[in-house]
């Protein structure tokens, strides 16, 4: 049985259209954001049609054995400023669980961008009775925005690092 889920996040980024499609497109930038968990990762980013982004690592979870994780996308659409439409296969020690239709939208706000992600899932294999394997890819959605989010935010300025033998200030 393949199981199909649709979901959609909106949220409000404090940049402009330009700054979050660039947090797309500059691998340099998506990679502050955009990650598998775990160790030993790999990482590739081609943004163009046609292009996409494979990323692998090694995943281990309290009591449980490690698993190979495994991502790759390839954009089918990219309207600068825009839209950016990819699909993308997850697959967890060479078994693929899931695929997925994704689209990005970013509306200009007088204050930002107000950004649309819907992700429509095929899970191909799932956890149980898959109740639980849509919380869990809409759960990782929202980690990787807020990710995004804290990438374009300026944050505080940093407080300098004091050195713990003499107590001063770098």
């Amino acid at each position: 049985m393949v199981r199909h889920d649709t979901f959609t996040i909106s949220r409000h980024l404090d940049a402009s259209p330009d700054e979050v499609f660039t947090a797309f497109a500059d691998t340099t930038v998506r990679r502050r954001w955009f990650r598998l968990p775990g160790h030993a990762a790999s990482y590739e980013h081609d943004f163009r049609v046609g292009g996409g982004e494979t990323a692998r690592s090694t995943y281990t979870g309290l009591d449980t054995a490690p698993e190979r994780l495994e991502y790759r996308s390839r954009y089918i659409d990219i309207a600068r400023i825009h839209r950016i439409v990819y699909g993308y296969e997850a697959i967890v020690d060479d078994e693929l669980r899931w695929t997925s239709l994704v689209t990005v939208q970013l509306d200009a706000e007088t204050d930002g961008t107000r950004l649309h992600w819907t992700e429509q899932a095929a899970f191909v294999a799932y956890t149980g009775d898959g109740s639980t394997d849509l919380a869990h890819l809409r759960g990782a959605s929202v980690l990787r925005l807020n990710g995004l989010d804290a990438v374009l935010r300026p944050g505080p300025p940093r407080r300098p690092a004091v050195d713990m033998r003499t107590g001063s200030r770098d």
